[in-house]
């Protein structure tokens, strides 16, 4: 038995950070990608801030009321994205091809159409924003010990 305040479709927030993040631009007639990738290219803080743009996207599911369930795969989206995104190079090509925020709204898409909406959720938002955040100071230190150690062997300066 569905609610009736079930939503019709994923709501225009979620839509519209998503493509802003992963297919507001074109390179050609098939090739689309978002800020998400051009961010990650700014060391350090760039995969930070996809990945808190991107924990953003989660949340605003997850206060929409979709299942526990549903935000938790939708993090491990986001969490791959950050992770691998923050290796230089590999993380730059990965972040063009691999865009996690389409995949949540595709999820999404099928939770809703399903008819899956039962409420709930919110909990787990302020979980999942703390784990990002942890996540996203982890690899902002990694960074830091990663130029830390190129310098040391330049002898640029020592620790």
């Amino acid at each position: 038995m569905r609610q009736n305040n079930t939503p019709q479709e994923i709501p225009k927030d979620v839509r519209k950070l998503a493509r802003l993040l992963d297919t507001q631009f074109s390179a050609g007639k098939h090739f689309r990608f978002g800020i998400d990738p051009i961010l990650g290219l700014i060391p350090g803080v760039g995969d930070f801030m996809g990945l808190l743009l991107s924990g953003g996207l989660v949340a605003l599911a997850s206060r929409r009321g979709v299942s526990r369930k549903l935000v938790i795969l939708m993090s491990l989206n986001v969490f791959l994205d950050a992770v691998i995104g923050s290796i230089p190079v590999l993380g730059g090509i990965f972040d063009f091809f691999y865009k996690a925020n389409t995949r949540n709204v595709r999820m999404l898409e099928k939770y809703y159409s399903e008819g899956k909406y039962r409420g709930g959720g919110k909990g787990t938002a302020t979980i999942i924003i703390i784990v990002m955040l942890f996540l996203a100071t982890f690899i902002i230190f990694l960074f830091w010990k990663l130029f830390e150690w190129a310098f040391t062997e330049l002898g640029i300066f020592s620790v």
